[in-house]
């Protein structure tokens, strides 16, 4: 009788230990929704940053490139800017940060459309012959509109990092 009393008091002991470790997993659940949404938002602006850092050098190298009047690498530079423009838009924004995401994709192709300004600027100089020579009355208003372009470009960019600073 009494191993009969023993063996019910463990089994009783063993269901209340199953019953607090269920409680305590129930507890114990992931991350909350707003927690989960930081997450989010933390990583978007991580992916944003890193590719930030990316085009800042390789705009840096197309600037280079334009100021030897190199057209052949100004190309190459610009392809390679494209491709880090084109990772910035890439870049799925979570919700509630769509609007910076905007920014961002309209900066890149005011970006993408000076670039592409300068380099036909320049590939013209220098393929100017004597028979076709370049029309340098028009050089100043058309590096203007250009540098107004690759500004309106940098400006969206800045709004989109405005806007996440804000929303922090």
């Amino acid at each position: 009788m009494r191993t009969m009393l023993l063996r019910k008091n463990v089994i009783a002991f063993a269901c209340a230990g199953v019953l607090l470790l269920a409680a305590l997993s129930g507890c114990t659940t992931g991350p909350s929704e707003s927690e989960q949404a930081q997450q989010a938002n933390r990583d978007y602006m991580a992916q944003v940053n890193q590719s930030m850092e990316s085009l800042e050098a390789k705009l840096g190298s197309f600037i280079d490139a334009v100021s030897r009047g190199d057209v052949v690498n100004m190309r190459t530079q610009a392809d390679n800017a494209y491709a880090a423009l084109d990772e910035l838009a890439k870049i799925e924004a979570p919700e509630g940060l769509e609007d910076i995401q905007t920014s961002y994709v309209d900066g890149t192709n005011a970006l993408k459309e000076a670039l592409d300004d300068y380099i036909a600027l320049y590939t013209e100089i220098e393929s100017a012959t004597a028979d076709n020579p370049f029309d340098w009355t028009s050089y100043d208003n058309r590096i203007s509109q250009i540098k107004s372009k690759y500004d309106e470009g940098i400006g969206l960019l800045q709004s989109g990092d405005n806007a996440a600073a804000a929303k922090k």
